[in-house]
């Protein structure tokens, strides 16, 4: 087998350059054995910087990858390129060109557009340390100001839905419900449209929380696992749930995210267009 030659891969961008590098990666894990010198450059706005960036490539061993929006830096980086004989990939013009051609629309040619901070990234934020502050019932006036309340008993995945759900920009706060304990009045006063039941199968709740206590070293034979205090625990939660008047949905061998996505749809809430915001 031949020996592998040196390759350096320079990874340019006007902005953070993350897409650059995902691409790189991506087409490096095809090479198991290639190990390569992976350079990042972002930020690269001037001319001046992008010169000074090029020349330190070499010819022989050096892959130049670029996503230059910035009017005119493109061209110029493949230029240069040519020119040097390094070879280049241009991931972004091809592209834009071609929706220029198909739209007749002029690329507005900003640095990082894609990673805009809009009103939705700051709820986002918002929602996810709302989550985490009403985690639990740490606090019970979080029920008051949350757009979807959980109850359930433990390991029904309430804190994971929470989490994921304000990943959609959603406040969530989630309540454990144990026999005999206190319910908050706060729950009371929340719209029962508004409070989810999760339920489980004693059997997939055993099996999960022996696993749970295999997993921290602890002896899995405990009340905590016993089939008769689980069935007891859900039986009390289906009682709750009942006199709320809230949906009820049953988690058993389910994802957090199918649970998520049938919360939203019984809310009405615009699960798509979260999720879409999501990947921008």
């Amino acid at each position: 087998m031949p020996e592998s030659k040196p390759l350096t891969i320079f990874v340019l961008s006007d902005s953070v350059g993350q897409t650059a590098l995902q691409l790189a990666q991506a087409a490096l894990a095809q090479f198991p054995d290639v190990k390569p010198d992976l350079v990042r450059f972002p930020f690269v706005h001037t001319q001046a910087k992008l010169m000074d960036v090029l020349s330190k490539a070499v010819p022989e061993e050096t892959i130049v990858v670029h996503t230059l929006a910035t009017n005119g830096l493109s061209e110029i980086a493949e230029t240069y390129c040519q020119a040097k004989k390094i070879a280049s990939f241009d991931m972004m013009s091809p592209m834009t060109q071609m929706i220029t051609a198909k739209t007749n629309s002029t690329p507005t040619g900003e640095a990082g557009a894609l990673h805009h901070l809009n009103d939705r990234y700051f709820d986002r934020i918002s929602a996810m340390e709302f989550a985490v502050m009403y985690d639990d019932g740490k606090d019970p006036h979080g029920f008051l100001e949350a757009d979807i309340v959980l109850l359930g008993v433990s390991r029904t995945s309430k804190t994971p839905l929470s989490l994921f759900l304000a990943n959609r920009n959603i406040k969530v706060a989630n309540l454990p419900i144990v026999p005999q304990a206190h319910i908050p009045d706060e729950i009371w006063r929340v719209d029962p449209k508004k409070i989810i039941g999760l339920m489980n199968t004693p059997e997939v709740l055993n099996n999960i929380r022996r696993e749970r206590m295999i997993a921290y070293g602890l002896n899995p034979d405990t009340t905590y696992s016993d089939m008769d205090e689980i069935k007891a625990e859900l039986a009390f939660a289906q009682d709750l749930y009942d006199k709320i008047g809230c949906q009820v949905i049953n988690v058993a061998n389910r994802s957090i995210e199918e649970t998520a996505t049938i919360i939203l749809e019984r809310m009405g809430l615009d699960f798509a267009g979260s999720a879409n915001d999501h990947v921008n």
